[in-house]
């Protein structure tokens, strides 16, 4: 029965953050290209940037969950981590993958490949709870989360100039860069 409450979590996580991701795509520009809300939602086209519609989703999801699911079972903030952080690297796998492959950038494969990400970041998450994983160092997966938010809000203002952070459209980093 505990295993049914888990996939239930699981499946309306996918169908919240898969939501909530999409609207993130927006809310940059939507709120006047507000600094407060550069540090959550993406402020360009880069890769780097896209990774907040599923890391800022399934964080917030992950905390809900906790109260839900994550209290009866140890590894929960562990398996939350490792589906956050196999989302976000499927991302950047596929997109540079598939562009690698055919020399250009495809609205429709970003799209589909973040839908993926979301599930399969859900997936190994429900698995990994399921499967009750002894090895679970929850102070690492806790600053690993602490780490990549500090990482995107920084980033946002102070960008690195590496191609994953450069916007393909109009070559610039970063929200400053775009103001």
């Amino acid at each position: 029965m505990e295993n049914i409450k888990i996939k239930k979590y699981h499946i309306y996580s996918f169908i919240c953050v898969s939501i909530v991701g999409t609207l993130f795509h927006f809310l940059y520009e939507f709120f006047g290209n507000n600094l407060i809300i550069a540090s959550f939602a993406p402020v360009n086209e880069s890769t780097w940037e896209h990774l907040k519609l599923i890391f800022f989703p399934m964080l917030v999801s992950s905390i809900i969950g906790y109260f839900i699911i994550g209290k009866e079972n140890s590894n929960y903030i562990c398996s939350r981590t490792k589906g956050i952080l196999v989302g976000m690297a499927f991302i950047i796998v596929f997109f540079y993958t598939y562009t690698g492959i055919i020399g250009k950038n495809i609205d429709f494969l970003n799209i589909i490949s973040f839908f993926m990400a979301v599930f399969l970041g859900e997936f190994v998450s429900f698995k990994s709870i399921v499967s009750k994983e002894k090895k679970c160092n929850i102070t690492l997966a806790v600053y690993i989360l602490v780490f990549f938010l500090m990482c995107f809000v920084i980033f946002t203002y102070i960008t690195p100039k590496f191609g994953i952070f450069k916007d393909p459209l109009t070559g610039t980093y970063g929200v400053f860069e775009n103001r």
